[in-house]
């Protein structure tokens, strides 16, 4: 008797364990951007009724940071990341440091690498290199976690593998990581699942979007943001990307709707998710 119950008391904490490791939700405040744009408060109490805890920062909206930061405190919400500009990162990464210790978060984001037109190359892969491990030792020196946000042009076959793949062995992991969105790994071809298993260390954040079943991927970071639909309706293959997720130890699974719909669509999302 004693064994079986040591037996059930181990099941349990085993299980306690697995679900203490799901990325924590949280949102992209971008998803809400036209409404931010009318009604800063009112916006921010519609998050806070959704039940959402953390958030990923796009902007103040016209507000000063200060003000922008009591208004997420007076609405229990907690900033956890900012997105950065490549140009700040090349010329002045300090800013970066400092807008980071400003806004009170653990990670700052590159959401996108110059490159001429439809032009992606291993010359513009070089480039982001060297200008995101400067800056991402910096970040780190300072307390903060860096990470690019691949947009689907990275996946260009190039030796025996992808341009994306050039930039994971080529960028230090102590400085430089990434947020996957599973939208635009899906979107170019890849599979989300795989890339995960393939670079485990490699994702602490994750942009959580669907797709809109029958949509054309590309590889050109381009879309109709109207294919983004509620989390679990579209073809992303969710929930084996959230058990993946779990299994990696991805820290924030973020979501983010870029859709005219996004007010209707994220509490579903929300619910999804839990």
């Amino acid at each position: 008797m004693k064994t079986f119950r040591l037996l059930t008391i181990a099941f349990l904490l085993s299980g306690m364990n697995a679900y203490a490791q799901q990325p924590k939700p949280a949102l992209q405040l971008y998803s809400f951007r036209a409404q931010f744009a009318k009604d800063v408060p009112g916006t921010m109490a519609k998050v806070q009724g959704m039940g959402i805890k953390y958030v990923e920062l796009a902007g103040t909206y016209g507000l000063s940071v200060p003000d922008f930061l009591k208004m997420l405190q007076k609405h229990n919400l907690t900033p956890i990341g900012t997105g950065v500009d490549f140009d700040v990162l090349e010329k002045n990464p300090q800013q970066a440091v400092d807008d980071a210790k400003t806004l009170g978060v653990k990670y700052v984001v590159c959401f996108w690498i110059p490159h001429k037109g439809n032009e992606f190359t291993i010359e513009d892969v070089n480039k982001a290199v060297t200008v995101f491990n400067k800056a991402g030792k910096l970040l780190k020196d300072n307390g903060f976690s860096f990470c690019f946000h691949p947009h689907g042009y990275e996946f260009r076959p190039y030796g025996n593998g992808t341009l994306f793949d050039e930039l994971a062995k080529n960028l230090d992991p102590r400085y430089v990581n990434f947020e996957m969105d599973t939208y635009w790994i899906k979107h170019p071809g890849q599979d989300p699942v795989a890339l995960l298993k393939k670079y485990p260390k490699r994702f602490p954040l994750l942009h959580v979007k669907d797709r809109k079943i029958g949509t054309v991927g590309n590889q050109n970071g381009q879309t109709d943001v109207e294919t983004n639909v509620v989390l679990g309706t579209g073809d992303v293959g969710l929930p084996a990307i959230m058990k993946e997720a779990a299994k990696i130890g991805v820290e924030y699974a973020i979501i983010e709707d870029e859709s005219s719909r996004s007010e209707a669509q994220v509490p579903l999302s929300i619910a999804f998710l839990k």
